[in-house]
């Protein structure tokens, strides 16, 4: 669930989930698949808990989280590489999900809702259906920003969420779980730029970004439920705020727990990269590279290939780097943020080593390609003014 050149919109990373609880528990053996990223299995452990309990609102937030990052996995956004960006998600068009994916994803989330509110009915002071709820919104707050890239929606939701687990918190100080969502949304808005924090400040949404990541910091540490996701935002956040090494050093037990998420192992490894670790990173992607050829055919290849030649291109080993990225834009099935950037990137590779014609036609491609993209948008600048390296 990380990566390096799209804004976070950070509601929309963090996944509301629970920790593992028991090994025969569907909700414990959901959420081990969905940091393993295997969706589909982890949409079935939660539609289990469900018909175990069908009146716990929480399943239904855990099911429509399930189905969401399924999508967006499928969709290719998943990855941090999109959101350490410069509000990468204000800049982009909306997100096309299959329409019925969509629609399951609302209802579940509007079931959750239902359940929260038939329950608040009969005890308004229940700690389980308003934190249940606040999830909810969050979750809304999520889809507004990671698909429908409103964010005026977004921080409406996660102001509803917020003020929900404040209620919570309340009712229970030490709830370090309620906590997160406090924790991203202040960094959200803190995070925003100047004139839409302006505008939130005029509507009366206000946030402070160091305080938020102080805030996702102790429920990383002290949280139970939200103990994962709390880690992978912080690893997220540490590396978007240019701190590399305290985000390996987060990241680290979620490579040990969740030894499946090759995801996770391409931070480590652009993180590395950052450090100025050439060997180490690439060391990584390697090993990647090797397994996606032999035994695991659920890592996509074209995107260890970016990784690979991303890693080379910031190392000026450029021919190694343009031959990984031809190899990346000869895949047939590419999704918007891998083509797009690949194509970007050969660019300019070939504008650094002088051939400028074939830039130009490379930039060209990553416009057609998806063109309401950062991606396309700052390739049309490299039509007319060449790329050049700075430093």
């Amino acid at each position: 669930m990380l990566g390096r050149r799209y804004f976070l919109n950070l509601l929309a990373a963090v996944p509301l989930a629970a920790l593992p609880l028991a090994a025969a528990d569907p909700v414990a053996e959901g959420w081990d698949h969905f940091y393993n990223l295997d969706y589909a299995a982890a949409v079935r452990s939660f539609r289990q808990a469900i018909a175990a309990q069908p009146a716990d609102p929480s399943g239904y937030n855990y099911l429509a989280q399930a189905i969401l990052y399924g999508e967006l996995y499928r969709l290719g956004v998943l990855e941090s590489e999109m959101l350490t960006g410069n509000n990468y998600f204000l800049r982009t068009d909306k997100l096309r999900p299959n329409a019925q994916t969509n629609a399951e994803f609302l209802e579940t989330v509007r079931r959750a809702i239902d359940l929260s509110r038939a329950r608040l009915k009969t005890n308004p002071q229940e700690v389980r259906a308003l934190y249940a709820l606040g999830s909810s919104y969050g979750l809304f707050a999520n889809y507004e920003f990671m698909v429908q890239k409103n964010w005026k929606a977004a921080v409406s939701n996660g102001a509803e969420a917020r003020n929900y687990h404040r209620r919570v918190l309340s009712l229970d100080p030490r709830n370090y779980d309620a906590m997160l969502i406090q924790g991203v949304y202040d960094y959200v808005i803190g995070s925003l730029p100047w004139h839409a924090r302006l505008l939130a400040f005029l509507i009366g949404r206000t946030g402070d970004k160091n305080h938020g990541l102080q805030t996702i910091a102790q429920v990383a540490e002290k949280g139970a439920l939200n103990k994962v996701d709390a880690q992978v935002m912080l690893a997220i956040l540490y590396r978007r705020e240019k701190q590399p090494a305290a985000a390996l050093r987060v990241l680290d037990p979620l490579l040990r727990a969740y030894p499946r998420n090759y995801l996770f192992q391409m931070e480590q490894a652009h993180m590395h990269s950052d450090l100025g670790h050439k060997g180490e990173a690439l060391a990584i992607l390697r090993r990647l590279e090797q397994e996606a050829t032999s035994s695991r055919p659920d890592i996509p290849l074209e995107k260890v290939y970016y990784a690979i030649g991303d890693v080379q291109f910031w190392y000026r080993d450029l021919d190694d780097a343009l031959a990984n990225m031809r190899r990346v834009t000869q895949h047939r099935d590419l999704d918007l943020h891998t083509g797009t950037l690949a194509w970007m990137r050969q660019g300019q590779i070939l504008d650094l080593i002088g051939r400028r014609d074939e830039a130009r036609q490379a930039y060209r491609k990553a416009m057609e390609f998806a063109p309401q993209t950062a991606a396309a948008e700052e390739s049309r600048r490299y039509l007319s003014s060449p790329y050049r390296r700075k430093g």
